[in-house]
């Protein structure tokens, strides 16, 4: 009887917290947050993190420094500041940690003592700070800082008279690169490299010339030099993929070449021993993609090789070891995101896997770690079911620890679309395709679903198994998602993403039809129930295949090129796609340019169509979407066009208007759902 009972009450629990869970909503995205950027402390005890999260009344992500041990104890804010709190780096001893903080007048440099928990406030620049750096000795920070200069002038106009109300001047530039998408007209001037006393002082600028020093800074063993990457040829402006690695004299300024060729080498960091330089770059072949490397050198610049050969991946955030004999690297590979190593003879190993999780929009690939100088490794861990939580790994051990759970008092009462991964063939060339299905909340086989293409951006992305709120919302609101990962996404080595090299869009669009016939085949996607979306290269995508083929009950178009011509001359990265995505320019390539253009198959379209964009967007200009919305009326087709104010190309960055563009998105196909005519 006794048995009986429990076994009762443990059916009425479950139960009872089944009911308890809702379906994934809008407004839980403002209750979303992650952790992003952390950094252990030398010695492994700690990690200073940057926790992300979402200002309902201000409509903006808002993110705070914390503080957590790595057995997940005495978790605690940084400082008792509620300001916008960034780019923690821990001294050489631990004994600080130095960050970037909001004021009234701008980003400063703050500094937190460990021993005491008190902070100050180090400087009063004129701009934000960026790529804080230690000196090996603890005494200075180096960083990167704006220098202004003023615009040109053409004409000397009268002066106005006393209290007129004239027009205001007019804004002129001279430069290749003057606008960028979410950020707007850059005003003039250069970033330049600074150092200031770690205990507080004058900062100084050491380097000058009209050229931009940014990125990843690293001192030399002794403090005397600080290496960098910068583009200083008297042409830098029409070879903007090109980079070099440089050392400037701390003392006076004097700057040496290390490095020369055709083609990006960055983020130089020089060995804890002080013997050699590893950076990432490559020789530019002039393709659509190709992968970064790792290479090392003498701090002279000589002896220079690549030890990363034997991984087809794009490598980022390289990191050294402490015995100086082998560096960590992070890598994309098949949709996850891992932390490796490399030794100084190219022996490559993984470590962790599923790293990720600061994207929460689409799930791209994202998210960051850092290694203490015993080996312990801090990272941003996503799954499906969760964005990035901080995990640890400890030398030799076998699994991670995930440290935190920020999402727990929301996730757990929610239930999530099942995401599962499906392999296919293409029907091109037989390649394996990847992809990702998610059924709905409570799916059941029984039932038929509506079943929506989600289209990555890019094209030169990727997605994973990672979290995604866009993919989650469109799941809850009882659509089957299917993201593919059709030639051209990278993490799977450079040849797979060189296929769209002038053939884009191209046999990428048969990748996703092959996708969505395979769901078919399984019996989860219905040839009356299609629908299809995309934003960016995947709004290209979406609208070249309702050009192709009428088999979509219904499509959105977000923030799409639809004719490469006009777009590559009036978005702020019009220099960007000459040579490396089309050959030549597009009035020397006028064919080419409008062959690869869904404008060019606008007059096939039957599909019922939302167009959307961003009316600040600069990469993919309105009057692009405007094209296709335009041409579709003129072609008495349905269609509407929703311009979202106040929103660049990442839409998403503010939450209404990510909830916007959902919303919107299930509206439309909602209409067109043969499912909903029986409820």
């Amino acid at each position: 009887m006794r048995k009986l009972l429990l076994l009762l009450l443990t059916i009425f629990f479950i139960q009872f917290s089944a009911a308890q869970k809702q379906n994934f909503s809008y407004l839980d995205v403002f209750d979303l947050q992650y952790v992003s950027d952390p950094q252990i402390s030398p010695n492994g005890d700690w990690v200073v993190y940057r926790r992300m999260g979402f200002d309902i009344m201000k409509d903006r992500s808002v993110g705070n420094l914390w503080l957590i041990k790595t057995d997940g104890s005495q978790h605690q804010k940084l400082t008792t500041r509620e300001a916008n709190e960034s780019s923690p780096v821990w001294s050489p001893s631990g004994d600080r940690i130095a960050f970037s903080s909001s004021t009234d007048n701008g980003s400063e440099i703050y500094m937190y003592w460990t021993g005491t928990g008190k902070v100050a406030k180090l400087t009063q620049l004129p701009f934000s700070p960026s790529s804080l750096t230690w000196s090996p000795n603890g005494k200075h920070i180096a960083f990167s800082m704006n220098v202004a200069q003023k615009p040109p002038v053409i004409a000397k106009i009268p002066k106005k008279p006393k209290d007129a109300k004239w027009a205001e001047a007019p804004r002129i530039t001279d430069r290749v690169y003057h606008e960028a998408d979410g950020r707007g007209y850059i005003k003039p001037g250069f970033n330049h490299i600074f150092t200031i006393p770690s205990d507080g002082g004058a900062p100084r600028q050491i380097t000058s010339g009209d050229w931009h020093y940014r990125g990843t800074l690293s001192w030399a063993r002794d403090g005397s030099k600080i290496y960098f990457s910068a583009n200083r040829f008297e042409d830098w402006e029409y070879r903007f993929r090109n980079s070099e690695i440089y050392s400037v004299e701390v003392e006076n300024g004097k700057i040496e070449a290390l490095t020369d060729r055709n083609g990006p080498d960055y983020s130089p960091k020089v060995s804890p021993d002080g013997k050699y330089i590893a950076y990432l770059g490559f020789e530019d072949k002039v393709q659509a993609y190709q992968i970064r490397k790792v290479h090392i050198m003498n701090l002279d610049g000589s002896g220079k090789r690549v030890i990363s050969e034997a991984l087809d991946r794009t490598i980022s955030r390289i990191q050294w070891n402490a015995k100086s004999d082998g560096l960590y690297l992070y890598y994309d590979d098949k949709g996850n995101g891992k932390v490796g190593q490399v030794s100084l003879s190219g022996k490559i190993s993984k470590l962790i896997d599923n790293v990720g999780g600061t994207t929460l929009g689409r799930p791209y690939a994202s998210g960051s770690y850092s290694v203490s100088k015993n080996g312990t490794i801090a990272y941003t861990q996503s799954r499906p079911s969760y964005p990035a939580e901080l995990a640890i790994v400890r030398p030799k051990a076998k699994n991670p620890t995930k440290i935190t759970d920020l999402n727990g008092a929301l996730l757990k009462y929610r239930e999530l679309g099942r995401v599962k991964e499906v392999w296919y063939k293409s029907s091109v060339d037989g390649r394996d395709i990847q992809g990702w299905v998610v059924y709905p909340p409570n799916y059941d086989a029984s039932k038929k679903y509506p079943f929506m293409v989600e289209n990555h951006g890019g094209p030169i992305l990727n997605y994973g198994d990672r979290f995604s709120t866009e993919i989650q919302l469109y799941a809850a609101s009882g659509y089957i998602v299917f993201y593919p990962n059709p030639r051209g996404s990278t993490s799977y080595g450079e040849e797979f993403g060189n296929l769209l090299f002038n053939n884009y869009p191209g046999e990428d669009y048969n990748d996703v039809m092959d996708g969505v016939d395979h769901c078919i085949q399984m019996g989860i996607a219905h040839e009356d129930q299609l629908f299809v979306t995309g934003g960016s290269a995947g709004g290209i995508m979406s609208a070249w295949m309702i050009g192709k083929n009428n088999r979509f009950e219904a499509a959105v178009v977000a923030k799409p090129v639809m004719n490469w011509i006009s777009k590559t001359l009036v978005a702020d990265n019009y220099f960007y796609y000459a040579d490396h995505r089309y050959p030549d320019q597009p009035w020397e390539n006028f064919e080419g340019y409008w062959k690869f253009s869904p404008i060019s198959l606008v007059g096939n379209v039957e599909t019922p169509t939302m167009v959307m964009v961003g009316m600040d967007d600069l990469r993919t200009p309105p009057s692009e979407a405007k094209q296709l919305y335009h041409a579709l009326k003129l072609r008495k087709i349905e269609t509407v066009l929703v311009e979202i104010p106040g929103a660049s190309h990442g839409i998403a960055s503010k939450p209404s208007n990510l909830i916007t563009k959902i919303a919107h998105t299930v509206a439309w196909f909602d209409k067109y759902r043969t499912d909903k005519e029986n409820e």
